[in-house]
């Protein structure tokens, strides 16, 4: 389960910021890419098991999924993909692998006191 490990990665950093800011986190923004590799339920789970005992105890963990944007070359347009299995543009398509959305794994926000 590296969700495990992605939650201390991302406790470290908001712990490191938060005491910079001599603050108290009550909530975590994060934006995960449905093809970052990341199950967020697991990631949840693992956020409330990981920050036990830590500054971050009590803090949420909200996340946002990102889905799977690609650019069509043809509509010269980007168009949110509606399977994962299938990388062409849902209106004429034209196979894309010019991928622009969905990967993303990244702390956006806090919510701080």
């Amino acid at each position: 389960m590296h969700e495990l490990s992605i939650a201390m990665s991302i406790i470290d950093v908001v712990a490191e910021e938060a005491a910079r800011q001599q603050a108290r986190v009550d909530a975590v923004h994060l934006k995960v890419g449905v093809l970052s590799g990341v199950v967020a339920d697991a990631l949840q789970f693992s956020y409330e098991m990981a920050c036990r005992d830590t500054p971050l105890q009590g803090s949420r963990l909200v996340i946002e999924e990102i889905p799977i944007v690609v650019f069509c070359s043809r509509c010269q347009v980007e168009r949110t993909l509606e399977s994962m299995q299938l990388f062409c543009c849902p209106e004429c398509g034209t196979p894309s692998g010019d991928l622009r959305h969905g990967k993303e794994l990244e702390v956006v926000a806090l919510e701080i006191q």
